[in-house]
């Protein structure tokens, strides 16, 4: 035998084939896959469902036999509210005493701004602006205060600003009880967060109508009816900051032996403060913005103006009720972002004393003002801005609204988009089969979204037809799709530019703060003098409303995409509309998505008070209900705008899981 070893065979290159993979090695592989080509399997599976459909259940609207008829329900509830609103101890001993109790407090704030007086409340609001957010603020709320004088609404002010401070005060202290159960409870959280998702999604006329039932026409439901309007921001914004607290601040805490108790007091809602008060910012908005809704049922102040200024189609009267409104917003959306920036931080040197010279220079301007009998705003320090108003109205009618050569009028675009537009939708809406309107909205939540959000969705749009307004609902679809897609292409389109030109960007920053605190009622006057009575007016309203808030965010997210990213593709050589259709748009794709989902969920709020000018549709039944006193068509109808909600809702908004998922591809 030779001393040297016979050399080994050469290694292969190759991997010796081993055991079949199993389904555990084989999962990740076939779920990418599945993931990659999701589009397509959900489009081919929709579109063998289609034909299955057609086949098996032919076309037609929604069966009457899967429709339930809750009137008699409603009418016999409406009725024994009616017949024991006197008598019953429910409303004797607790209703009651809730309607007495706003009564009283609404009033008691009425009459302390009168003994202000006009110098007084004014000195009060620049003072208090000036301690929360300096100088500036000062100056603008004095004058924001001076032209509601100047405009002739003091008064009226007045009356708002009272029902404003004891609605906010309850909606404050509603929403921040409810907030804590959810943020310190999962299980609350878990059972309050679809009513509050109904609360905010709900038309504010659906509601009007039972408040009005139990309470009668007055202050008291217009306060109630705007505190279920204003809570649900307060008490997500609590529940919020209460689960947001610092994890480790929390445990310091427990480790200590804090208590419960001394742990919310001491910790949790200290580390939540920003978040209290961003809550009081947006229910204070959220009153104002039910300022003139709440005018339909005697709120009176300058919501009852703006809506007497609707039923004559005065636009200069509702221009000068308006402004205040606006006025207010913007001050009051001021002062308490302010004070939230500076919460938390050191008091400055003298704080105390500069509070104590604040309230002492109040007390004295108001005792000036009394002294001199200077309490109401003087009749001739007020400017009349209705009657020139209406006199540039009346010549852009006589103009605009019917003869431009070339172009035509107003009242012939509206004409137009009707023909061209809203009734093609409706009726291409209308034509197609319940089932396929059904899988086609599974198709795109499930695009979109997941399994669930899908289900939730096609459940929220059945229901529409089991309440039996299946026709009027694709109506209101039809215009809120209308609606959507002009908001998109202006809001988008000026959103991109006002990203891309700091200059445009300021100049447009006013016009929107004004679009966006101006009520929904006051767009409603305009569109109606320039376009008349119908659905494009409606439609119109909407874009207008909507258009502020997809400007925001369209630029927002444009502004905020990675400088690192553009820098690398100015690099590269890339142009001013590569880098905008390449790099900002699809990096932006979140914020563009969020853009559509507030767009869509804005037009479905107008288009529902688009009602009362000839929108038709589930508004007329909401206004209708409300005007009639028949609980049964409007609560109907509210049900249905809030299914028909949440169905756009979630076909427009993508779950975290697929946003991710988008990212990561």
């Amino acid at each position: 035998m030779s001393a040297t070893a016979t050399p080994a065979p050469p290694r292969p290159t190759t991997t010796t084939p081993s055991a079949p993979a199993t389904a555990t090695d084989a999962g990740p592989g076939v779920l990418r896959g599945l993931a990659r080509h999701r589009g397509r399997l959900i489009g081919a599976g929709a579109a063998v469902a289609l034909v299955l459909g057609a086949v098996l259940l032919g076309g037609g609207s929604w069966p009457t036999s899967l429709a339930v008829d809750l009137s008699g329900p409603l009418e016999r509830t409406s009725d024994w509210i009616i017949d024991n609103r006197d008598g019953h101890p429910l409303f004797l001993y607790f209703l009651g005493h809730v309607s007495n109790a706003v009564v009283v407090s609404v009033r008691a704030v009425y009459l302390l701004l009168l003994a202000l007086g006009w110098a007084g409340v004014t000195a009060a609001a620049g003072l208090l602006a000036w301690r929360a957010a300096g100088v500036r603020l000062a100056l603008t709320s004095v004058a924001a205060f001076g032209a509601c004088g100047l405009l002739g609404m003091w008064v009226p002010t007045m009356q708002t600003l009272a029902l404003m401070v004891v609605a906010v005060a309850a909606s404050v202290l509603l929403g921040g009880l409810l907030g804590l159960a959810a943020g310190l409870s999962d299980r609350m959280d878990r059972i309050l967060r679809p009513v509050l998702d109904t609360m905010q999604v709900l038309p504010a006329f659906a509601y009007l109508l039972p408040v009005v039932l139990v309470f009668g026409i007055g202050v008291p439901a217009a306060v109630l009816a705007t505190v279920v309007y204003a809570a649900p921001p307060m008490a997500r914004l609590t529940a919020l900051g209460l689960r947001g607290a610092d994890a480790g601040v929390m445990e310091a805490a427990a480790s200590l032996g804090a208590t419960g108790r001394q742990r919310l007091l001491t910790a949790r809602l200290p580390l939540a403060r920003k978040e209290l008060l961003l809550g009081v910012n947006q229910s204070i908005m959220m009153a104002l913005g039910m300022a003139v809704i709440a005018s339909v049922i005697g709120a009176g102040g300058l919501g009852d103006r703006v809506y007497q200024a609707l039923a004559s189609v005065d636009v200069g009267a509702a221009l000068a009720a308006g402004v205040p409104i606006v006025l207010l917003a913007v001050v009051l959306d001021r002062v308490t972002a302010a004070a939230g920036e500076r919460l938390g931080t050191a008091p400055a040197h003298g704080s105390r004393l500069r509070w104590a010279v604040a309230l002492a220079t109040t007390a004295a301007v108001a005792v000036a003002g009394r002294l001199a009998d200077r309490l109401t705003w003087p009749d001739a320090w007020t400017l009349d801005v209705a009657e020139p108003v209406n006199t540039a109205v009346d010549w852009m009618t006589a103009h605009l609204y019917s003869g431009v050569p070339l172009v035509g009028g107003t009242a012939d675009w509206a004409a137009g988009f009707t023909t061209w537009v809203l009734n093609p939708l409706r009726d291409g809406l209308q034509w197609l089969p319940w089932w396929s309107v059904l899988l086609t909205v599974g198709a795109l939540a499930l695009l979109i979204g997941t399994w669930r959000t899908a289900v939730t969705a096609v459940l929220a749009m059945a229901a529409i037809g089991v309440l039996g307004v299946w026709g009027p609902a694709l109506d209101t679809l039809s215009q809120v799709l209308a609606a959507v897609a002009v908001t998109l292409l202006l809001g988008v389109a000026l959103g991109i530019a006002a990203a891309r030109s700091t200059r445009l960007g300021r100049a447009l920053r006013p016009v929107l703060d004004v679009f966006q605190t101006m009520p929904q009622f006051v767009y409603l006057i305009p569109v109606v003098a320039l376009f008349g009575v119908g659905r494009a007016p409606a439609v119109a309203a909407a874009v207008v409303y909507a258009l502020p808030a997809v400007v925001r965010i369209t630029a927002q997210g444009v502004r905020g995409v990675d400088p690192a990213a553009m820098e690398s593709s100015r690099s590269l050589g890339a142009t001013g509309r590569q880098q905008l259709f390449q790099v900002q748009l699809p990096l932006a794709r979140p914020a563009l998505l969020l853009a559509v989902n507030q767009g869509v969920v804005l037009v479905l709020a107008v288009v529902v008070i688009g009602g009362l000018v000839g929108g038709g549709a589930l508004g007329y039944d909401a206004v209708f209900g409300l005007a009639q006193g028949d609980l049964a068509t409007g609560l109907v109808a509210g049900a249905a705008i809030v299914c028909l909600g949440l169905t756009l809702d979630r076909v427009t908004q993508p779950t975290r899981r697929r946003h991710l998922a988008g990212k990561g591809a």
